[in-house]
Parts: C-alpha cells; sequence; structure tokens
C-alpha cells in the first residue's frame, strides 16, 4: 500500500514538473524538436548543440526541475535520484506518445 501511495505521488509530480515547464514549453519543446537539448535518463535536459543559446534555458528547465525532485523526495523519504529517473520515465512515455 505504502508503495502504491509512493508511486502515485512520484507520477503526480513528474506531471507537475511537465507543468510547471510550461513558461518554458514553446522554447522546450522547440529546442527539443530542433534537436538543441536533449532529455536524459537521470531526469534533467542536456544541451546537444553547445553554442546554441540552449544553456539558459536547460539551466532554467533543470533548476526548476531539480527544486521539484528536492521537495518529493523531502516529503516520501526517497532519494532524489530515484524521483528523478521516475519523472524521466514519465517525461519519455509522454513525449513518445505525441509522435
Amino acid at each position: 500500500m505504502k508503495r502504491s501511495k509512493i508511486f502515485y505521488v512520484l507520477l503526480l509530480a513528474a506531471l507537475v514538473v511537465t507543468f510547471s515547464e510550461q513558461v518554458l514549453a514553446l522554447d522546450l519543446q522547440q529546442a527539443r524538436t530542433q534537436g538543441i537539448i536533449a532529455e536524459q535518463p537521470d531526469g534533467f535536459v542536456r544541451v546537444v548543440k553547445p553554442g546554441s543559446g540552449a544553456e539558459a534555458l536547460a539551466d532554467q528547465v533543470n533548476a526548476a526541475r531539480r527544486q521539484e525532485y528536492q521537495r518529493i523526495s523531502k516529503e516520501n523519504g526517497q532519494p532524489i535520484d530515484v524521483v528523478a529517473k521516475i519523472a524521466a520515465s514519465e517525461i519519455a512515455k509522454k513525449l513518445n506518445s505525441k509522435r
């Protein structure tokens, strides 16, 4: 029971992280589409094409995600890397469903 509760909280968190990026969503989506920024399996994004001006966007996205992952980690007593990997999986599912 506790394990399923943690899973649902983490799933909700992944969705919150995704929606919290709406301010940056158009830029982030464009950067993903253009292959400038890529999602990583650790729950963060990385710049694929350095010097493209995407470094600031990646820093903003990663900072917002890190803050949310830390909050969820504290609330659920789970290591931050576990929270981040679950979020990465949910983000990947969401992105793959749009293709």
